[in-house]
């Protein structure tokens, strides 16, 4: 028999561009640790990089791939991964300008052992990752699910819709935090989202006929001053979200202009199916599904079979947008398919039944405009506005 050494191991390697450097990246605020595997070996080296020094990193992978380089006398190809996380794309994008191909993961795809008391520190969570992205190169792709990083422009077009819900929630809070002062006094008449709403603050008595003590006054003074500040940025917010949508509705099958010629469709809804899904690519209706976070989750085991309800592994934001979606097709677009299809399956049930019908109906309603603004296929008997 043939004897393999290990040169005859590397010129097979180098014929086929198999000579590859797999590094994965564990990162923290204080310290990032990279686990690096180099051609040729099976032990795993750890090095820490300063949280935050992306140079530091760059010099560190290079240094290791020269090394490999010498050591064997043909380029050696450079493959990092990392969790989607808090330090968002700019380490990916970093990686990819300097020559290094990149992967984000989604941390919640990969295996991990099921013990109550598993062991769980930085350094084995860095060889998990690289043992998983080991599996992914060799072509195991259901090993693990790689993260789609959008571009530049892509991700700071989102800022809009992403920004307006902030200062939605942060009016609310404003909003409610005046009403519960004033309740707490007798108060209930009292809107804090009037023009008039400081003269009105003057005028106002407690409910045994007192006038406003001073401090509860002033307090909820500066709540209103902080209120009109978030109400002026959300005006300004929205009018950027419109003429982001007035200028690229001007583009050819723009899937924003396209949203809003359906009934039931408002520029907010549409700036956010856009911005956070359909600028995507998906190779089915499954992807988009689960994107979504509409996706079911069976459970099936020997006679054993239930449905888990949704999996909520995808986009939040998208998911609560295309549930609230869902109860304004039926009350704009009762006659169409999707709707015929609702009244058929529910029908004047409430409670539970009714509510995983809303969500069957946003999960077909999602995969219905993707194929509207992807490949022109009008949701049937869908309605569209006025011109």
């Amino acid at each position: 028999m043939q004897s393999v050494t290990p040169a005859t191991v590397v010129a097979a390697a180098a014929r086929t561009n198999d000579i590859t450097l797999f590094a994965s990246l564990e990162l923290s605020k204080s310290k990032w640790v990279v686990t690096i595997n180099s051609p040729g070996s099976e032990k795993f080296s750890k090095h820490l990089v300063e949280g935050g020094d992306g140079a530091g990193l760059i010099d560190l992978l290079s240094r290791s791939r020269a090394k490999a380089e010498q050591r064997y006398g043909v380029p050696v190809k450079a493959i990092v991964i990392q969790e989607a996380g808090l330090e968002g794309f700019w380490i990916h994008r970093l990686l990819i300008a300097n020559g290094i191909e990149s992967h984000v993961v989604d941390a919640a795809s990969i295996a991990v052992p099921r013990r109550h008391r598993r062991a769980k520190t930085d350094s084995i969570d860095g060889e998990t990752l690289l043992r998983t992205l080991m599996a992914w190169a060799r072509g195991e792709r259901r090993v693990c699910s790689m993260v789609q990083a959008p571009s530049p422009e892509e991700e700071d077009r989102r800022r809009l819709t992403r920004e307006r819900g902030a200062l939605l929630e942060e009016r609310i809070r404003h909003t409610n935090r005046i009403r519960g002062l004033l309740s707490g006094q007798g108060i209930r008449d009292y809107n804090p989202l009037r023009r008039d709403c400081l003269k009105r603050l003057e005028g106002l008595r407690t409910g045994d006929g007192r006038e406003l003590p001073a401090m509860l006054k002033e307090e909820i003074r500066r709540e209103l001053d902080r209120l009109a500040l978030a109400t002026t940025q959300l005006a300004a917010v929205e009018r950027a979200r419109d003429a982001l949508i007035r200028a690229d509705a001007e583009e050819r099958n723009n899937p924003a202009a396209m949203l809003l010629k359906l009934k039931g469709r408002g520029p907010e809804f549409a700036s956010l199916l856009w911005l956070e899904a359909l600028f995507r690519s998906f190779a089915n209706r499954r992807q988009v599904a689960a994107y979504g976070g509409l996706a079911p989750s069976p459970w099936q085991s020997g006679g054993v079979e239930r449905d888990q309800g949704l999996s909520k592994s995808g986009n939040r934001r998208l998911r609560k947008t295309m549930i609230e979606l869902a109860w304004f097709w039926l009350r704009h677009q009762p006659d169409s398919a999707l709707s015929r299809w609702f009244q058929a399956r529910v029908g004047a049930a409430k409670g539970r039944v009714r509510r995983i019908g809303i969500v069957a109906l946003a999960r077909k309603l999602l995969v219905a405009l993707w194929r509207y603004v992807t490949q022109g296929v009008v949701p049937e008997g869908a309605v569209f506005k006025a011109a």
